[in-house]
C-alpha cells in the first residue's frame, strides 16, 4: 500500500513539474519574439468587466494576443490591421506595483470596441504600426 501511494505521489509530482515547464517555455517563447509586449486587453471596455494579463505579438498583417496564464499555443484573439482602429489613447496615472508608465488604448475591430492596456513605447509602437499599414479607403475609386 506504501509503495502504491509513493508511485502516485511522484507522479503527480512528475506531472506538476512537467506543467510548470511547458508553461514556462510557453511564456518565455512568447515573450522574446520581435514585436511582442505585455498588453491587457478589457472586452467592451467597461469598467465591471476584467482586465486578461496577456502578451500580444504583431505581425505583417495581424495582431495577435496570447492569454498569459494558459498552456494553449494558440491566440485568444487576433485582428486584421487594416480592420484595427485606435479610437484614443488615455495616459493611465501611477498605479501601485507597476514601475513602467501605462496607456490605455480604446480600439475597434469590425465594430465592437475594447481597450488594450501597454507601456508608453508600446502604445508608440502600436499606433505607427497600424499608421504604416495599407490605407483602408481603394486607391481608384470605382
Amino acid at each position: 500500500m506504501r509503495h502504491e501511494i509513493l508511485v502516485v505521489c511522484g507522479f503527480l509530482l512528475l506531472a506538476g513539474v512537467s506543467l510548470l515547464v511547458v508553461y514556462a517555455s510557453r511564456r518565455r517563447g512568447l515573450g522574446h519574439r520581435v514585436g511582442s509586449f505585455a498588453c491587457r486587453v478589457q472586452r467592451g471596455g467597461e469598467a465591471r468587466t476584467a482586465r486578461t494579463m496577456g502578451v500580444a505579438h504583431y505581425g505583417v498583417g495581424r495582431l495577435t494576443w496570447y492569454r498569459g496564464f494558459s498552456l494553449s499555443p494558440r491566440p485568444v484573439h487576433t485582428w486584421n490591421r487594416s480592420e484595427l482602429e485606435i479610437l484614443r489613447r488615455k495616459k493611465l496615472g501611477p498605479i501601485p506595483g507597476t514601475v513602467v508608465p501605462l496607456v490605455r488604448l480604446r480600439c475597434r475591430y469590425r465594430g465592437h470596441e475594447f481597450d488594450l492596456t501597454v507601456s508608453r513605447a508600446a502604445a508608440a509602437g502600436l499606433t505607427s504600426w497600424t499608421e504604416a499599414g495599407p490605407s483602408r479607403r481603394p486607391r481608384y475609386p470605382v
